[in-house]
């Protein structure tokens, strides 16, 4: 059966993950700053549970958590560790709660790091930044008990096969935590399923298939192909990303996400297979139950 998931962020209901700015931060004395990160970390570890209870009484089966769920904390000025903030053991506490309530429940969560994690960057700098943001999502991944850490392979940089070698040496060097979470998805600028399913087939690393960024971005296998292919990179359930172009497919924005999916949209060949599909629409949870509702009801 086809679980749907939701990403990050409700459109009605009242649930909302908060944020901090370093520049506010920066206007605030440090025990201050510390008293402010800790209030907003708590209250996200508490709204995460209210969207998990959500997806649960709902049939929502996944659900993918902000890579902002703690702000600021490894930022290179206002970064922190959650045993300086007031409330730390109560986050972490929090969090753990969730994880708990996600084996009860089998809802899954998954991270989904920011565009500027690369770990194909010639810039040493950008691969440091990265490897230190994807070691704080993987600790809360082990608090919630996620199992994917989902990233771009990034550009190709003007040679694509020496940007995908330092790919895979630095995925080479991950330690376990990060490793055994890390999947890799398909763009719709620079990578497609093709070019990725080799190194994902030798690494050992799942392909998340976004079949949006396929038909943006096509290769010279068809969608079914590359599911197929996708679905040999797991060793767990698989999951797939789903999303309709804003205007659509004979409109020019056709990256650029709709608010629905357009049933037309969702792979027929999906449908009977045991998997999660994230579902990438500006709608959110309505466009996730919209969905829901059509493919149990065709």
């Amino acid at each position: 059966m086809v679980r749907l998931g939701l990403c990050c962020l409700f459109r009605h209901q009242p649930i909302r993950f908060r944020r901090a700015t370093a520049k506010y931060l920066s206007k605030l004395a440090m025990p201050e700053q510390r008293r402010h990160l800790s209030e907003i970390a708590l209250s996200n570890a508490e709204n995460l549970m209210k969207a998990l209870i959500y997806c649960q009484g709902n049939g929502i089966g996944a659900f993918r958590i902000n890579s902002q769920i703690l702000p600021l904390i490894t930022h290179p000025v206002c970064g922190y560790d959650l045993a300086d903030l007031p409330d730390g053991d109560r986050i972490v506490d929090g969090f753990k709660a969730c994880g708990r309530f996600c084996r009860k429940h089998d809802i899954r969560t998954t991270f989904h790091p920011d565009q500027f994690i690369v770990l194909a960057s010639p810039h040493p700098e950008v691969v440091r930044r990265s490897l230190v943001d994807l070691a704080y999502q993987a600790k809360v991944a082990r608090w919630v008990h996620a199992d994917v850490i989902n990233i771009h392979a990034g550009g190709g940089y003007g040679d694509q096969k020496a940007a995908m070698q330092r790919l895979r040496r630095q995925i080479d060097l991950l330690p376990d935590e990060i490793r055994n979470r890390l999947t890799l998805e398909n763009d719709d600028r620079s990578y497609t399923p093709v070019d990725l399913l080799p190194l994902c087939r030798e690494m050992q690393v799942p392909l998340v298939y976004d079949v949006h960024h396929h038909r943006c971005r096509p290769d010279e296998i068809s969608v079914e192909e590359a599911t197929e292919r996708a679905l040999s990179t797991w060793n767990r359930e698989p999951l797939f990303h789903i999303s309709s172009p804003m205007d659509g497919w004979q409109g020019k924005g056709i990256r650029s996400h709709h608010d629905y999916i357009n049933i037309h949209d969702f792979p027929q060949s999906w449908l009977p297979l045991t998997l999660t599909v994230e579902v990438e629409a500006k709608a959110k949870e309505a466009a996730v139950l919209q969905l829901l509702r059509k493919i149990r009801n065709p």
